[in-house]
């Protein structure tokens, strides 16, 4: 080969490497360009929710990257639902709320405009994609034989219940019981009379549900603890030696509900990935997930399979006995209403 033929070569060669490198580094970045920055997401929820919404964090944020290749985290933040409902207003930036009823999510729209008035008509079932109810939690073998709500006000019983002031549990347990003893004893007179027995029986008011359940199983306080059903299942299964659980004759259907945090979501441009976290609640994947974390699942695939551990009980609904949250929140729970006024501190 001549020695102009090989400087032909050897300058072909090169531009030719060059051609491919640059070819390879326009080829990355593009395609960096077009995968999605890693977003991140804070959940404000209530007190039992805890161990659910790890389980169904990672599985979700599973479903986004293989549908959308954009990494999501999520945090989560819990306590008494009214206190975090509270939190929410005053400032921290949750992208969705989680809460323990329909009544301390309103108070988002109607302290600050955090969430349109309808929000709960955005997703299926009043926005509510799973359900619970309250049981009564008594220590291995029952020895005060507790098997109703009015066994509660018996002299020598002592009942753990967290405060509803800050509870969305302990207003669904306050609930409970005044409904059971307004059918029993004909009267809401009747039921004022005995919920104030109840409370008298009361030690300590907790701020949350969680709160409640470490003081009845891990500091033994208390013979009875108005409990969340799931939170009934976790304690007998990590106290089994030492708790266990009566379903009342009657209880109520306690519907959490779930939301975009409207404003904080926009801000931070959130609000695509947001949503479809709240959506995903509603899938087969995750039914399942709430189901075997002894929540009450809403598909009648994962109601079938979680059957035998969620039995049909005798449930009636905030809106049948108490006009909804609204009209229960003024009458029982706003300043001087009738908790105020039946609950002595001690």
């Amino acid at each position: 080969m001549t020695t102009r033929r090989l400087f032909i070569q050897r300058v072909t060669n090169k531009f030719t490497r060059l051609a491919v490198a640059t070819g390879l580094a326009a080829t990355v970045t593009l395609a960096l360009a077009q995968t999605p920055a890693p977003v991140t997401l804070l959940n404000v929820s209530y007190d039992p929710t805890r161990e659910l919404y790890v389980e169904y964090n990672a599985a979700f944020a599973k479903h986004w990257k293989a549908k959308t290749g954009q990494d999501v985290n999520v945090k989560q933040s819990h306590g008494g639902s009214g206190k975090q409902a509270r939190s929410i207003i005053d400032g921290l930036d949750a992208d969705v709320a989680t809460l323990a009823l329909a009544g301390d999510t309103d108070a988002l729209h109607k302290n600050g405009g955090w969430i349109p008035k309808d929000w709960q008509k955005r997703l299926p079932l009043n926005s509510s994609p799973y359900t619970s109810t309250i049981v009564l939690v008594v220590r291995q073998g029952n020895p005060k034989n507790i098997k109703d709500w009015d066994d509660l006000v018996k002299p020598g019983i002592s009942v753990i219940t967290p405060n509803p002031k800050t509870s969305g549990g302990a207003r669904w347990n306050y609930l409970a019981a005044w409904e059971f003893a307004k059918r029993k004893f004909g009267s809401d007179a009747k039921a004022q009379e005995f919920v104030k027995a109840l409370y008298a029986n009361v030690p300590v008011l907790d701020s949350g549900a969680r709160g409640s359940s470490i003081t009845f199983a891990q500091r033994a306080q208390g013979d009875v603890f108005l409990s969340w059903e799931n939170e009934a299942y976790l304690l007998e299964k990590e106290f089994g030696n030492k708790v266990d659980f009566v379903y009342p004759s009657l209880s109520i259907l306690a519907e959490p509900a779930v939301t975009v945090v409207d404003k904080n979501a926009d801000k931070k441009g959130t609000r695509k990935v947001a949503e479809a976290y709240l959506e995903y609640l509603y899938t087969e994947e995750a039914q399942d997930l709430i189901g075997k974390h002894f929540y009450r699942p809403t598909s009648a695939k994962a109601q079938a399979k979680y059957a035998k551990q969620l039995p049909k009980l005798n449930l009636f609904t905030i809106g049948e006995a108490f006009g909804g949250w609204e009209q229960a929140t003024k009458l029982h729970f706003a300043d001087g209403g009738t908790f105020d006024q039946i609950y002595t501190k001690k």
